[in-house]
């Protein structure tokens, strides 16, 4: 996650609570996505953005795991492709590993 989303992500936690935010991702691979997850839940690992050293405990969802709550719509038209290509269930298994 660039430092430039870190800190936006800090600055909504800071002015709606932690309580009232998730983060929705999108990344293409499960790495990628588990180490967004991992950021705004426990802070950032790599010790280099607004989230080093700073745990939000926000709870991250990858958009596929919100397939259900989406207008299916919108879901085919924005979304559905990429169900096609990538691995899904890695994905979604690495982000849900950082909601514990």
């Amino acid at each position: 996650m660039d430092l430039e989303n870190q800190a936006r992500i800090k600055d909504l936690a800071e002015k709606y609570g932690k309580e009232n935010l998730i983060v929705v991702l999108g990344g293409a691979e499960a790495e990628a996505s588990g180490l967004a997850a991992e950021t705004v839940s426990t802070g950032d690992p790599t010790y280099a953005g607004p989230l080093s050293g700073v745990s939000l405990g926000l709870k991250a969802y990858h958009i596929f795991e919100l397939k259900d709550e989406i207008d299916p719509a919108v879901y085919d038209e924005q979304i559905s492709m990429m169900e096609m290509v990538l691995e899904v269930d890695e994905i979604v298994n690495e982000v849900k590993n950082y909601r514990g």
